[in-house]
């Protein structure tokens, strides 16, 4: 009798003997294939918010441009999948990914720089995406296991606001994500909500990197005088409260607005501000906790 082998590395629904094989072990292919994907890549780094409207997004695709512009090969997942805003703030909302038997290509923004998104799937940007927790798991399943990624240094999750289904199914599928990065506003309601980020983080054995305070106050464009809107520090304290690190303040600034809208991350303006400042100390701060983190996990293993 002769003995059927499956096309390694190919997706099941595209293997000659696909119907050959049971579920249990389609699941297991399913498994070795997502294995190997992750393979490639060193770093994986969920971006959270306990709730919506804190510029988590744009935290996410301005320190995976920051890493990109460095010369790192960097991915984002966009896993937020009733909103997916990711491919308008980098350009290419109007493009679509692409793919063959081998999987689907992610979408290049530029040199180094790869993203995939439901915005990048779906045929009518207006249709709400109406879906309940199984098939949401399978979507990012798909994303992280039949997307070819290929050697990335980098791939940044940007999740959802809350601590629901979405980040539960990427710590889940990656199993060891070396961190989670924790976005707020300074306000106190903000702050109540990234605590929750951060003990859901701690729940699911996800290292949390840090604390970033978003909107952490202004200029003024006329008197030039500090401004803060939003209060400012509360970032810094709830850090300190929960013993996690502080990452850095970002500054409310109009070009951020204006540079997301027209899809172009700040960190690649030519034109300098306390923002751009601010983005670029913070992937250096990221860049040093995920280095630490590796060495303390190292030092627990011994």
């Amino acid at each position: 009798m002769a003995v059927i082998r499956c096309e390694e590395g190919k997706p099941c629904d595209t293997c000659d003997v696909e119907s050959r094989c049971s579920t249990k072990e389609k699941k297991e292919h399913e498994k070795t294939r997502l294995q190997q994907k992750l393979f490639h890549i060193r770093h994986k780094v969920m971006v959270m918010s306990g709730k919506g409207g804190v510029g988590k997004s744009t935290v996410a695709i301005n320190l995976a441009a920051a890493l990109a512009l460095r010369g790192h090969q960097v991915g984002i997942l966009d896993a937020d999948l009733h909103g997916p805003d990711v491919p308008r703030m980098l350009g290419i909302d109007d493009r679509h990914l692409t793919g063959n038997s081998d999987g689907v290509d992610p979408v290049e923004v530029f040199k180094g720089f790869k993203a995939v998104s439901m915005a990048l799937l779906a045929q009518d940007p207006d249709k709400a995406i109406v879906w309940r927790g199984p098939l949401k798991h399978t979507a990012i399943k798909q994303f992280l296991g039949n997307v070819n990624w290929g050697d990335l240094d980098f791939l940044f999750v940007d999740l959802p606001p809350g601590t629901g289904d979405e980040p539960l199914s990427v710590a889940k599928l990656i199993k060891e994500v070396d961190g989670a990065i924790i976005v707020t506003t300074p306000q106190d309601v903000a702050l109540l909500d990234s605590r929750k980020a951060v003990n859901f983080s701690r729940l699911i054995n996800v290292p949390v990197l840090g604390i970033v305070e978003n909107m952490s106050g202004m200029t003024c464009p006329h008197c030039g005088e500090s401004i803060d809107l939003f209060k400012v520090g509360g970032g810094e304290k709830a850090a300190e409260e929960m013993g996690v690190h502080f990452l850095g303040r970002i500054p409310i600034d109009p070009r951020v607005v204006l540079n997301c809208d027209s899809g172009q991350p700040l960190v690649a303006d030519s034109t300098e501000s306390a923002a751009k400042t601010a983005f670029t100390e913070l992937t250096e701060k990221v860049l040093e906790r995920l280095e630490s983190s590796k060495d303390e996990a190292a030092g627990a293993v011994r």
